[in-house]
C-alpha cells in the first residue's frame, strides 16, 4: 500500500534565465573535462560526515511533521515505549522521536565523532548513545517497541539488518526507515534543471537512465519486496509525503556541503561546485530559492506471534559493546 500526501507547490519567481554551462579550467585536462571517479567505498562514505557535525546539524532541515505522525498511529510511539535509533547523525530524527516521551532512547552511531557531539547535543535526555556500528553493537533480544533509521539505513546490509533489526523489536513491535531526498522525482523544478550544467562542467554528461519517477518507483518496489519476504514482519507499507523547502543562498551551499558526495570530492572542485551553486542561487532566484523534497516512509510490524524467527544463530566476532536495560528508571546520557 502506497499513500502520497500532496501539497501545492508554487512557482519560484525568480528569473526565468538558467545560467550557462561553466567551464572549469582548473578541473580539465587536455581540453577535455574530467568524468566522475569511482565512487569511495561505503565504510568511508558513511562517516565523512563526522569532520563537522554542527555544520551538519544547522544545515539539515528538519524531518516533516507528518512522519512522526505515522509514527504516533501507526507504529505505536508513546510515552512509555522503548527506542532504538540506528545511525542518529546529529540527533536530528532522535529530537523528534524524544518529544514523545519514551521511556529509553538508544542511539546506535558508528562514528565516534558524531558521538561524542550526540552525548553533548542531548545532554539531560533519557538517552544512551552507543557508539558501535549497528552490526556490531549487541544489543538486548525483543527489548524495543520501535526500531528507526532516518535517512542511514542505506549505508547498511539491508536484509542481514532487517533480520537484525526483526530480532531486537517485541513481538509487535514496529520499524520505521525514512529518508528526505532534496528533489522529487515526479515534480521537476527550475532549480534542478540550474544544477544540470554545474554538475556536467565536472562530471561529465550523465550516464542514459529511465526518468526520475520511474527510478522511485523501481526503488519503492525494490525496497518493499525486501521486507515482504522476510518472515518476522507484517503490515509492510510505504508513504511518501511531498513538501517543499525554502533556502537562502548560505543554507543551500550549507546543505549541499553536508552531502556525502561533495564531502568526498578534492578540496579545490568541491570549493567551486559551492561556489557556483551559491551563484547560481543569486543570479537566476535573486539568493533565495524553493525547490521540492519527497520523504520516503517505509514501516513494518514484526509479527505479534513472533514468528519467522531462527532461535540462535551465529554470532559476529570484532569489537562491539553489549548494552541492557534497566527495568527501573533509565539512565541519563
Amino acid at each position: 500500500m502506497v499513500k502520497v500526501a500532496s501539497s501545492n507547490l508554487a512557482a519560484p519567481t525568480a528569473p526565468s534565465r538558467v545560467p550557462s554551462r561553466p567551464t572549469p579550467v582548473a578541473f580539465q585536462r587536455s581540453g577535455r573535462r574530467r568524468r566522475s571517479r569511482r565512487r569511495p567505498p561505503r565504510q568511508r562514505l558513511r562517516t565523512v560526515f563526522g569532520s563537522d557535525p554542527a555544520g551538519y546539524d544547522r544545515a539539515r532541515p528538519a524531518y516533516p511533521d507528518r512522519v512522526y505522525r505515522i509514527l504516533r498511529e501507526r507504529c505505536r510511539l508513546a510515552e512509555g515505549a522503548t527506542v532504538l535509533e540506528i545511525g542518529p547523525g546529529t540527533g536530528i530524527a532522535s529530537r523528534g522521536l524524544l518529544r514523545a516521551v519514551p521511556r529509553r532512547l538508544i542511539l546506535v552511531e558508528a562514528d565516534p565523532r558524531m558521538a561524542r557531539y550526540l552525548r553533548r547535543r542531548l545532554a539531560g535526555a533519557p538517552v544512551t548513545v552507543v557508539a558501535s556500528t549497528f552490526e556490531g553493537a549487541r544489543l538486548p533480544g525483543g527489548a524495543f517497541d520501535l526500531a528507526a533509521a532516518a535517512t542511514s539505513f542505506h549505508w547498511l546490509p539491508r536484509r542481514r539488518s532487517l533480520r537484525k533489526v526483526a530480532r531486537l523489536l517485541r513481538p509487535g513491535g514496529w520499524w520505521a526507515d525514512w529518508a528526505t531526498h532534496y528533489s522529487d522525482p515526479y515534480r521537476r523544478s527550475r532549480f534542478q534543471a540550474a544544477l544540470g550544467p554545474l554538475y556536467r562542467a565536472v562530471d561529465g554528461p550523465p550516464r542514459p537512465r529511465p526518468p526520475p519517477a520511474v527510478r522511485q518507483a523501481a526503488q519503492r518496489r525494490t525496497r518493499l519486496a525486501k521486507l515482504r519476504p522476510l518472515g518476522p514482519f507484517d503490515r509492510v507499507a510505504c508513504e511518501e509525503i511531498h513538501g517543499s523547502v525554502t533556502l537562502t543562498r548560505r543554507e543551500v551551499v550549507a546543505l549541499w556541503r553536508s552531502f556525502s558526495d561533495i564531502t568526498v570530492r578534492p578540496d579545490a572542485e568541491r570549493r567551486w561546485i559551492l561556489r557556483e551553486l551559491g551563484r547560481t542561487v543569486d543570479r537566476s532566484f535573486g539568493g533565495r530559492v524553493r525547490f521540492p523534497v519527497l520523504t520516503t516512509v517505509y514501516t513494518a510490524r514484526r509479527r505479534p506471534d513472533g514468528r519467522g524467527l531462527r532461535a540462535g544463530g551465529r554470532r559476529r566476532r570484532g569489537s562491539s559493546r553489549r548494552i541492557s536495560l534497566p527495568a527501573s528508571k533509565p539512565s541519563r546520557a
